[in-house]
C-alpha cells in the first residue's frame, strides 16, 4: 500500500468528524469510534479514548469559529463546560474499570437516543 492510500481514508475519516463536529456541534466521535475499530484495528476502548484526543482540537477550533462568528454564549455555555469537565474527569477515571460490553451498549444507546430525538424532538 502506498503512503498516500495509507493516509487516505484517515484524513477522509478525520475530515467527516470535523464536519460533524462543525456542523452539528458534536457528534465526530461517533464516526470515528467505528472506524478505528474496523479500519485501525483499534480495540474498542483504545477507539473511544484515541477518539476523544482527535475530537479536542476540532471542538477547539469549531468553537473558536462560533465565538469570531458571534454564535458562542460563553455565560450559557459556562455552567455546562463546568460540569463536562467534572463528568469527563470521573469517566476517564472509571473507562478502566467498566466492562466493554457495557460501554459499548451505553454507546448505542446513546446513538439512538439522539437520533430519535433528532428525527421525532
Amino acid at each position: 500500500m502506498s503512503k498516500m492510500r495509507k493516509w487516505l481514508s484517515p484524513i477522509l475519516a478525520g475530515g467527516a468528524a470535523g464536519l460533524a463536529n462543525g456542523f452539528f456541534g458534536g457528534g465526530g466521535g461517533m464516526l470515528l469510534v467505528p472506524l478505528l475499530t474496523r479500519r485501525c484495528g483499534l480495540s474498542q476502548r483504545k477507539a473511544f479514548a484515541t477518539s476523544v484526543a482527535v475530537i479536542l482540537p476540532l471542538c477547539v477550533l469549531s468553537s473558536a469559529i462560533y465565538f469570531f462568528r458571534g454564535g458562542l454564549d460563553f455565560g450559557t455555555a459556562l455552567p455546562y463546560l463546568l460540569g463536562g469537565l467534572a463528568g469527563g474527569f470521573a469517566g476517564g477515571k472509571l473507562f478502566k474499570r467498566l466492562r466493554m460490553d457495557w460501554l459499548r451498549r451505553a454507546f448505542a444507546l446513546l446513538i439512538l437516543y439522539g437520533g430519535v430525538k433528532a428525527l421525532f424532538f
